[in-house]
């Protein structure tokens, strides 16, 4: 099978583009030969909720890559729901039928296949559907108003049966869905935090046990024997994750993690999270570690993907000063410092979540305080990029309000002459201005 486009092509000589777009019902013919489709008892579209808010957008690759049919017994169903999935990206006018002839409906009995195969293939075509302009008024509201997010976040539970390239798809599908601020708090009463937070505790463990990732999922009680901080390797023994994701190659393992930090940074920041008790319910050091585990892997492997991981940590930080607490326990603030030099984009993610430690007060920063936070600070006050310096700024500013001893040991590292360089900077004056004011007179 080659690629092409936003579509997927598949090489078979008796499948022809106009035989598909020269009448409407062609999908329809298809999907309704299979043999689970379409079944009575799936449930009535209904309106979808409440609209939420996500901070964190942004669609996957233009199209899946996925493998051409496996077995005979299962190729028709691939076959028509790849084709499927083509028209839809080609066409607006099918795209405008889909509704009006039961395409839910016929998605909803199909996602109940067994076959692998056949999922992929339907992951596929609903994420095409999904990303479709119209989608957030026309097409989202039916497809929560039925079983698939329920069968989704089914199809995205950690176990041996969970299969890689059904995952990835599906994970897509769940951020296309999250992104279009529908119903969101529809998918946290259905477990999606609880799915998602499963997912990367299982991906770190799995990264975990094939790089050295030095970092260890434990507990509180392994931890104090392991007697050492996090950002060495303890026993083996100390895991608390299944490693059920052993299967998973990194390739999969770097392709399922972007839409996972996605859902779960977006969903967050919704109101609904306070509503079912809280954020994720796994222990915050092991959700803090799996996720450091990963950003290490990302810096190892895919440096593109460190803002995922951040924002996902910014997310937490941001108005819980547990996961604050577990930042500062696992003695993460330097390996966090570590990543400052990536690139632009990462630094402010970074002095971001700094801040939000930061700003929990006194406690907090006493415990950011002394260590490398300085000299790194003062290395970003070096910068060129605005957004970096002013960010550095905002939490020397935190810093000084609640540890006045960092303001002194500012004033002695010369710090006074880094800020000279952004005096006539007009986005950082007014913010120059008031740190040296607060750092000489307090």
């Amino acid at each position: 099978m080659a690629s092409s486009g936003d579509g997927v092509v598949l090489e078979d000589p008796q499948v022809k583009w106009a035989e598909w777009d020269s009448g409407l019902a062609s999908w329809q013919l298809c999907v309704l030969s299979l043999p689970w489709a379409p079944d009575p008892a799936v449930p009535a579209v209904s309106p979808a909720g409440d609209r939420g808010k996500t901070e964190r957008e942004g669609a996957g690759p233009p199209s899946s890559r996925l493998a051409a049919p496996r077995d005979t017994a299962n190729f028709h169903p691939e076959l028509c729901l790849y084709t499927l999935g083509n028209l839809i990206v080609e066409s607006e006018a099918v795209r405008r039928q889909l509704l009006p002839q039961g395409i839910v409906p016929a998605l909803a009995a199909c996602i109940q296949s067994p076959h692998m195969a056949v999922l992929e293939a339907l992951g596929y075509a609903l994420s095409q559907l999904l990303q479709a302009n119209e989608a957030p008024e026309k097409i989202i509201p039916s497809i929560l108003g039925s079983a698939i997010p329920r069968h989704v976040l089914r199809l995205l539970q950690p176990g041996p049966k969970l299969s890689p390239g059904v995952a990835v798809e599906f994970a897509w599908c769940l951020h296309y869905i999250i992104c279009s601020q529908v119903n969101n708090a529809l998918l946290i009463t259905h477990g999606a935090l609880s799915t998602l937070g499963l997912l990367l505790l299982d991906l770190a463990a799995a990264v975990q046990r094939t790089e050295d990732a030095g970092l260890e999922l434990v507990g509180e009680e392994d931890r104090s024997r392991s007697g050492g901080p996090f950002f060495t390797l303890c026993p083996s023994s100390g895991v608390l994750v299944a490693p059920s994701f052993l299967h998973l190659t990194l390739n999969f393992s770097l392709q399922l993690a972007c839409p996972v930090l996605r859902c779960l940074s977006n969903l967050l920041t919704e109101a609904a999270v306070e509503a079912v008790g809280g954020q994720i319910r796994f222990g915050d050091e092991r959700v803090v570690a799996a996720l450091f585990i990963l950003l290490q892997f990302f810096l190892q492997k895919q440096p593109s993907l460190l803002p995922e991981g951040l924002w996902l940590l910014n997310n937490l930080t941001a108005n819980s000063p547990s996961f604050c607490t577990s930042l500062l326990s696992l003695d993460l603030i330097e390996p966090l410092l570590q990543l400052l030099p990536v690139s632009n984009v990462v630094s402010v993610l970074v002095l971001t979540v700094l801040c939000n430690v930061a700003e929990k007060g006194p406690a907090y920063c006493q415990r950011l305080w002394p260590g490398p936070l300085l000299l790194s600070l003062l290395d970003t006050l070096a910068f060129s990029d605005t957004e970096v310096v002013g960010q550095s700024l905002e939490l020397l500013q935190l810093l000084f309000l609640y540890q006045p001893e960092a303001a002194q040991a500012f004033l002695q590292q010369s710090g006074l002459q880094a800020l000279e360089r952004h005096e006539e900077e007009a986005q950082l004056q007014h913010r120059v201005r008031a740190l040296r004011e607060t750092a000489l007179h307090g």
